[in-house]
């Protein structure tokens, strides 16, 4: 079972920037590809970026430019650095991994944080 705890959501106004953190507990070798989701109200959940094991990076189309995901593996953790924000990037942000085919990974395919409150303000 992978545990994991996410971190640095805020208030900021338009233009500015966070950086979010998700550390990961329990089985992190298991650990295949980290991702952060987000999801505001009446809205469906949306992948806001990815990155494999071997650092290989992915986003959404509305946060390309303006988001950098990172990982360290030797940290078991992930950082999603938002710049540029945007009202429309409220939302509560999760992080998210994916499970190994590694032998003796047989946990759950998928682990969820609890998440954490994003807010910008015009």
């Amino acid at each position: 079972q992978v545990n994991l705890v996410e971190s640095g959501g805020g208030s900021v106004r338009a233009g500015g920037s966070l950086r979010l953190a998700c550390a990961a507990s329990g089985d992190t070798i298991c650990i295949s590809t980290m991702n952060w989701y987000r999801q505001a109200p009446g809205k469906p959940r949306e992948l806001v970026a990815s990155v494999s094991s071997d650092g290989t990076t992915r986003y959404g189309e509305s946060v390309k430019g303006r988001f950098t995901v990172s990982r360290d593996n030797a940290k078991y953790t992930s950082s999603l650095q938002m710049n540029d924000l945007k009202p429309e990037d409220t939302a509560i942000y999760y992080c998210n991994t994916n499970r190994a085919t590694t032998v003796g990974c047989d946990g759950p395919h998928n682990s969820w944080g609890q998440g954490t409150q994003v807010t910008v303000s015009s």
